[in-house]
């Protein structure tokens, strides 16, 4: 069986509200620019493989009140990153010691996934990974788990995929892919290994 994961949220603690809560003293006012200025739509695009200096300068033309927090997105990106996931480090060493294979699908930017890559001991555990930044396709677009299909030789129906984002996890099963919406390691290992074990004996 072949396990295919997403990084951010799943692997690792990416969120913005690491960076803009404390710098703005509240979370909500931390939530609002998050929902109307620097939204998840807006650095999908980076994600993409749209350069941060490109996109930050976009949108400062747009929100120039809003110039010197924008810009913080990438001067200060690292603080969005909050560490591993609990438990995810071990559970991904349990299922390559047991002979599985173990990938990476995510949604990153080219710019600042080399800036984490080396410091999550987790990623270095990958057969092989796909990152988003550096294909120019990105999750739910179907081709992107083609990509890494093709790449690895994997087949849909031997792959289990997990990520916290409904819309990735739908894309992933119309292409035949077994897939799992990530909410915590424990509740991952309570729906994974009934599922691996179905497989297997099917």
């Amino acid at each position: 069986m072949n396990l295919i994961f997403d990084f951010g949220g799943v692997l690792i603690d990416w969120d913005p509200h690491h960076l803009y809560d404390p710098y703005f003293g509240d979370r909500a006012r931390a939530e609002w620019f998050l929902q109307n200025i620097c939204t998840m739509e807006w650095n999908t695009q980076m994600d993409g493989g749209k350069p941060f200096a490109e996109g930050i300068a976009e949108l400062s033309a747009r929100f120039p009140e809003w110039s010197r927090e924008i810009e913080m997105f990438r001067s200060q990106w690292t603080k969005m990153v909050g560490g591993p996931i609990p438990g995810m480090l071990e559970l991904v060493r349990e299922l390559k010691a047991a002979g599985h294979g173990v990938y990476g699908l995510s949604n990153w930017s080219m710019e600042t996934f080399p800036l984490i890559c080396d410091d999550y001991p987790v990623l270095k555990l990958l057969d092989g990974m796909v990152v988003s930044g550096n294909e120019g396709v990105i999750k739910p677009d179907p081709e992107i788990y083609k990509l890494l299909l093709s790449r690895y030789s994997l087949q849909p129906a031997d792959c289990i995929f997990i990520d916290d984002n409904p819309a990735n996890v739908a894309a992933a099963q119309t292409l035949g892919i077994h897939a799992i919406r990530f909410t915590s390691c424990s509740n991952l290992r309570t729906q994974l290994f009934p599922v691996i074990t179905y497989l297997s004996n099917t």
